[in-house]
């Protein structure tokens, strides 16, 4: 089962990553260029619009899709780490 999970997770990891780390990047660029006033170069509304997939018409299920993806890694990584598996009575 763990194998079957790590294959999942391998696949997961590989197509989420790209939209995830970008997410989050520019999430965080576009709190640092609006809150502390500094100067990137970069628009925040362009920022925003790469944060939400506006800018590759995907506004509708980018976040869906970024959220399904973080719940199945989620699953997948939770399932493997041996967290909620069975305990294991050893003999005295």
């Amino acid at each position: 089962m763990k194998r079957s999970f790590r294959k999942y997770h391998r696949i997961l990891g590989i197509i989420v990553c790209l939209p995830l780390a970008m997410t989050v990047f520019t999430g965080m660029l576009t709190t640092v260029v609006r809150e502390w006033s500094i100067n990137l170069g970069i628009s925040t509304r362009l920022l925003m619009k790469i944060h939400t997939g506006e800018i590759f018409h995907l506004q509708g299920f980018y976040p869906i899709l970024n959220g399904l993806g973080f719940v199945g890694l989620a699953i997948t990584g939770v399932s493997m780490s041996g967290l909620f598996g069975k305990k294991v009575k050893r003999g005295n």
